[in-house]
């Protein structure tokens, strides 16, 4: 059988870029970010809200390298990146005061990865 790779020309560039930054500042965050993402999409992580809500506290920053989705509620600010977001849950996180990033932005941001946990 062929193994089959992505061909999201998006996510190739996204998890090219996260190794690179990875191995540039010595975070092993990204690369773990980057394995997760390298998965088949079926087997990619998706999130909903009340998980975020449930493990998290105000003002953390969370990396979900997959979709978050807009089941349950959020009640106070985190800063959440993820691959993706559904509508419904961007609106949630922002009514809540919090921030939706793409991976981008917060490996830019804060590219040694300190203090951002993995939720998935």
């Amino acid at each position: 059988m062929r193994k089959t790779k992505t061909s999201n020309p998006q996510l190739i560039h996204l998890i090219r870029f996260l190794k690179k930054e990875s191995r540039e500042n010595d975070a092993k965050i990204w690369r773990d970010v980057a394995k997760y993402l390298a998965k088949p999409r079926r087997k990619r992580i998706t999130v909903n809200v009340s998980r975020l809500n449930r493990y998290t506290e105000k003002k953390e920053t969370v990396v979900v390298p997959g979709k978050v989705l807009s089941t349950g509620n959020i009640d106070h600010p985190i800063t959440v990146a993820a691959f993706a977001f559904s509508e419904k849950a961007k609106e949630k996180i922002k009514a809540a005061k919090g921030k939706p990033l793409s991976l981008l932005q917060l490996v830019k941001k804060n590219p040694k990865g300190s203090n951002i946990k993995i939720i998935g």
